[in-house]
């Protein structure tokens, strides 16, 4: 541990006659310090981060001084911060081990020893993500779905397992274990990391990045962590610090309880909202209150993981006894346990009825008691509508939609699976009802809720209607436990709520086929339908491509939806169906009480966790038998369509000093484009270019597979870039799509091919947007697939934080329009072409540069457009061509 301890803050805590050396904040020069006190705890942990990482170069005595002097407000100040360990997920994962198999090759090729590309902290990861929802309703759909993805998905999960021997300190959690949230809350985090160094023990706080944006579920456990693209968790693991300014700290105060039958998903789509129209973007949010102290642990973890959808980089809680309970019942063992309470209370980190409400930016109160049953969507999650308005909001979309005049109309299912009944559909039906991981499996309290939802609705005589593809996935292996000793899977699975595998499937896109008659009704008639489910993401075009509306609710709610068959309901006052004596089913009939719940949960105990997490890399027979190799290098093979060499330390792609000069304008979008509509994740469209690359190569329509699971080859994921099928280009008006046209030309071409056309005449590109550029997953290629296209800048209204970093990362210029301007103001249409100057001199973080709108008409407009390389670093990263460059760079420079 480098540190200089220029403060004299090195110090030793007892813990049950165990010795461990910790950098106290209120030791040394600290101790006399009262503005140490008033931190917030997030504050706190990022300041005994520097203490401990304190080397004069990186971080120095000024640096810690003015976290310190922030008083839980941002700055300017750069500070360099060193997470404890990094979590992947295998979409995101995947492509980042190719990166540092990629880093290998480049050294063998410059005659460096390639395994000095090694993690140099703990890096978990958890294959979650390539599980698809082809079975479903039936016994035998989690081993059928599970064969299926192991089939799919052998080479990846191949050459994960060659990662895993072949790079220290990295583990892999094999499929059909849970959602990398789940068992990062339940198995991997520590609260309070140990480690020996140098013969001596060292506590101190357990702090991480992940690659996937809900990495922030962690902050219920009070863990310091959040998401980063794949670019910047690569660079962590190789020992670069993560480079950041002072952020801002918002204080969320929660007072009062939950009133009866109100879930945590109702009470976090609230959050989201006050956050999101508060705005915290690129700051912290730590909450506190006496609405703690009832607030379980697993509704801290509901709330924690939907930091993205409000827009914060964190969503925390502090440790308390809540923590401590949670950890003694997840299985964690007493010596650890004392650890983190000994340890938060040696540094004032732990709450209790002596809490000192700490400095904030801002903050802003709720009464939980005034919360209601919610929902969100149809297509962005901060958009909250009670229950009792969802009807209202479905018909105000399918007026959008255009089908105001056909809401009553009938539209009769015919033959296939659904033969012999005489059923038809409608606008705003729910065609996929999904209790899917992430938000709320990690909830026992609404997972078993909902099973009470299914046993009350079959003792009544209701049944799920026959176009509504159910499906239950749960986070971890611990929630089948909880459910079948409950005695409510049985219901559940009568409903066609079976186990379809543990994984992040609707909610990612990996919602698989609906049943063919349903899709055909879907497709003939245009129907506009829609999809329920407990996730927290319902962007266009990311659950299916045939449901425009999406709608995220809590479990119970999903399985009341499932029953209803369509949006088109007040579930307050109209009736779910009728019973075996034909009088009216109501939800308040089949809704559980609090007290039923909390009975219930009173069978889960450690013993489930410690089993369950007992082998958990070991994997099943299939994940066993996969032989991977065991060489330094990887043998990438020119016929593979999952694994490929990426072109990025090629030199066309390293970094370049020169101005933009005539760059045409590649797509003018809008505002919150998000990373999905940059980078889609779910089926790939049977008409798109990476369709045609893949039938070229001899793979067939149903062995497609989706984005997601090919990140690990940019022949695809360049070809899907900006290609989502909802996405719309201003250029290309009334068709959607990833679409463009070439500058001065009127046809419209795949964005795909016209980038290639520009290349082949060597000229650069930049992309216009709006506001909120680049909300929702941490999915780095949607800045590495912007740099393959040839794409020099992108400039906009508003970055969302981690794309932001991961186009830096990538060595693509990220630029802001100035307050007042904007693409509407400019007039732009897209047949404009851009000069971008001061690039070739010596940029200064967040400076101001000149820029030249050449319009179609010969007209020239100077404006002014802001640098958004936010620190000196990023500068150099920049320079460099991205993060990666900069590190090889370094590491050849050093051999």
């Amino acid at each position: 541990m480098p540190s200089t301890n220029s403060f004299n803050t090195l110090s030793t805590l007892n813990v049950n006659g165990r010795q461990f050396r910790y950098f106290a904040l209120n030791g040394g020069e600290l101790a006399s310090r009262p503005d140490i006190a008033r931190l917030p705890m997030t504050t706190k942990i990022l300041l005994e981060n520097l203490l401990r990482h304190e080397d004069g170069v990186s971080c120095s005595r000024d640096d810690i001084e003015a976290l310190v002097a922030s008083a839980g407000c941002g700055s300017e100040q750069e500070i360099a911060y060193h997470p404890a360990r990094v979590l992947m997920q295998d979409f995101t994962g995947v492509p980042a081990v190719v990166d540092l198999a990629a880093m290998r090759d480049a050294l063998v090729k410059r005659g460096v020893d390639p395994e000095k590309i090694n993690p140099l902290s703990k890096v978990d990861l958890v294959i979650d993500h390539s599980l698809s929802i082809d079975k479903f309703a039936s016994g035998s759909a989690f081993e059928e779905n599970v064969a299926i993805e192991m089939q799919r998905n052998h080479e990846r999960y191949q050459f994960l397992k060659w990662g895993q021997g072949a790079f220290d300190n990295f583990s892999v959690v094999p499929p059909g274990t849970g959602i990398c949230h789940q068992v990062n809350l339940e198995y991997l985090a520590k609260v309070t990391w140990s480690q020996s160094i140098d013969g001596e023990a060292y506590a101190y706080p357990d702090t991480l990045v992940g690659t996937d944006s809900h990495t922030t579920m962690i902050n219920g456990l009070g863990v310091l962590g959040w998401g980063v693209g794949g670019i910047e968790a690569e660079a962590a693991m190789l020992g670069q610090p993560i480079s950041m300014l002072i952020p801002d700290v918002v204080g969320f105060e929660l007072s009062g309880q939950l009133r009866e039958g109100i879930t945590a998903t109702d009470l976090v789509l609230r959050v989201v909202q006050m956050l999101r129209k508060h705005g915290v973007v690129g700051k912290f949010v730590e909450f506190y209150g006496s609405g703690l102290d009832q607030l379980p642990l697993a509704d801290r973890a509901t709330i924690a993981n939907m930091a993205p959808e409000y827009g914060a980089t964190c969503g925390f809680f502090p440790v308390d006894a809540q923590t401590i309970r949670y950890l003694h019942l997840s299985g964690r063992e007493q010596d650890e346990v004392e650890l983190v309470e000994a340890y938060s209370k040696a540094q004032g980190m732990w709450r209790d009825e002596h809490y000192q409400v700490p400095d904030f930016a801002a903050a802003l109160h709720l009464d939980l008691s005034t919360v209601e049953p919610n929902l969100a969507g149809p297509k962005r999650p901060q958009d909250r509508v009670p229950v009792t308005g969802l009807k209202t909001a479905t018909d105000d979309f399918l007026g959008l939609a255009g089908k105001a005049e056909l809401l009553d109309t009938e539209y009769p299912l015919a033959g296939g699976e659904l033969a012999g009944e005489e059923l038809a559909m409608h606008h705003g039906d729910v065609v996929i009802a999904a209790i899917t991981s992430c938000t709320n499996t990690s909830n026992p309290a609404v997972m078993l809720a909902a099973g009470l939802v299914a046993e009350k609705a079959l003792a009544k005589g209701l049944q799920r209607k026959p176009w509504v593809k159910s499906s239950l996935a749960p986070g971890s292996r611990v929630v089948t436990d909880y459910l079948q000793q409950a005695g409510l899977q049985e219901p559940l699975d009568t409903l066609g709520f079976n186990l379809v595998g543990y994984g992040c499937t609707t909610c990612i896109g990996n919602s698989g086929p609906l049943p063919q008659v349903v899709e055909d009704n879907v497709t003939a008639n245009d129907l506009v339908v829609c999809s329920v489910l407990s996730g927290n993401r319902n962007f266009e075009g990311r659950i299916h491509p045939l449901v425009q509306a999406n709608w995220l609710a809590s479990p119970p709610l999903v399985v009341a939806y499932a029953l209803a068959g369509t949006t088109r309901i007040d579930l307050s006052r109209d009736a779910l169906g009728k019973d075996s004596d034909g009088q009216p089913v109501y939800l308040r009939d089949i809704w559980p009480t609090n007290a039923e719940i909390t009975d219930l949960m009173q069978i889960i105990d450690n013993a489930m966790f410690k089993k369950e997490y007992s082998e958990v890399f070991k994997g099943d027979d299939t994940w066993r038998a996969i032989d991977s190799g065991s060489s330094a290098t990887y043998a990438f093979g020119d016929d593979s369509t999952y694994i490929q060499l990426p072109p990025f330390f090629e030199k066309q792609y390293r970094g370049k000093s020169t101005n933009i000069t005539k760059a045409p304008v590649l797509a003018l979008l809008g505002d919150s484009v998000t990373t999905d509509h940059i980078s889609p994740a779910g089926a790939i469209p049977s008409d798109s270019p990476a369709a045609q690359f893949l039938r070229d190569k001899g793979v067939a329509d149903a062995d497609f597979n989706s984005y997601g699971s090919r990140r690990g080859n940019h022949q695809i994921m360049m070809r899907g870039t900006f290609g989502n099928i909802r996405i719309r280009n201003e250029m290309t008006p009334g068709v959607e799509g990833g679409y463009t046209r070439l500058c001065g030309e009127t046809d419209p071409m795949f964005i795909y091919d016209a980038a290639m056309a520009y290349q082949s005449r060597n000229i650069d590109t930049v992309v216009i947007a709006g506001k909120e550029y680049g909300t929702g997953s941490s999915r780095d290629w949607a800045a590495k697939g912007t740099l393959l296209l040839g794409v020099r800048a992108v400039i906009v209204e508003s970055f969302e934080r981690i794309h932001r970093s991961n186009l830096v990362g990538m060595g693509v210029l990220p630029l802001q329009f100035l307050p007042g301007e904007t693409r509407k103001t400019l007039s732009l249409t897209g047949d404009e072409q851009f000069d971008i100057t001061g690039l070739d001199g010596q940029l200064v973080p967040k400076q101001q540069l000149a820029a030249t709108v050449h319009y179609p008409s010969g007209e020239q407009r100077r404006i002014t457009l802001q640098l958004r390389l936010d620190t000196a670093v990023e500068v150099e990263y920049y320079r460099a061509g991205g993060v990666l460059s900069y590190v090889l760079d370094r590491i050849v420079a050093n051999a």
